[in-house]
Order: structure tokens, then sequence, then C-alpha cells
């Protein structure tokens, strides 16, 4: 069974970091790209970062690019997505997916199956 469990959500002042951690089980990193998503209230489902399953490759959205980097360690099957300088705007719910489509190139992120439970993340301004 495919499971997914995020973790280091909280509340951050403006211009502060989190890192947020997803642990996988039931599945390889090898075999499935990894993807953040995030989803603020009101909002859709907003894309944010991802790996590709092909080459391992890192897709960031504009929103967040310059300010989140995207951590693999394969042995605890764990991906960390950390994040600096955040904004009000960063407020939402993130959640770690998983088997889905992750293009660098398109600058897509669509169709994973596997989904985390989520985890939220305050900003105050």
């Amino acid at each position: 069974e495919v499971q997914l469990v995020e973790s280091g959500g909280g509340l951050v002042a403006a211009g502060g970091s989190l890192r947020l951690s997803c642990v996988a089980s039931g599945f390889s990193f090898n075999d499935y790209g990894i993807g953040w998503f995030r989803q603020a209230p009101g909002k859709e489902r907003e894309g944010v970062a991802c790996f590709a399953s092909r080459d391992g490759s890192t897709y960031y959205s504009d929103s967040v690019k310059g300010r989140v980097t995207l951590f693999r360690n394969n042995a605890n099957n764990t991906v960390s997505l950390q994040m600096s300088s955040l904004k009000s705007e960063d407020t939402a719910v993130y959640y770690c997916a998983a088997d889905g489509l992750c293009s660098v190139r398109a600058g897509l992120m669509s169709d994973y199956a596997y989904w985390g439970q989520g985890t939220q993340v305050t900003v105050s301004s």
C-alpha cells in the first residue's frame, strides 16, 4: 500500500523558513516522481515543485522559484521541501504526491495518483 506522510508545517513569521518532509512507503522514489502541491483557502490547488521520475530533474513554479529547494533521500524514501523568505501568500495546506507527471520543460505537474494528508503552513505578516 502506498502511503505518503507529510510533516514540518507550522506558523512562521514572514521572511522565515520552514522545511516540509514527506516520507513514503509502499514504493520506491526511483519508480515514481514526487511532487508538492498547495491549496490556500478559496483557491485551486497549485503545483509547487516536483522531481521528474525519468531523470530526477526538478521543476519549481514561478511563485516559489528562488525561495524553495527540493531534496531527496532515497535511503529513507523521504522528499523535503525547504522554503525560505516565506510570504503571507505562501499560507496553504501543502500536500506531497506521487506517481504523476512532472514536466520541467512544460512547467507542468498533473495526474498524481497518490496523496498525503497535508500539512498546514501559516505565514504571519
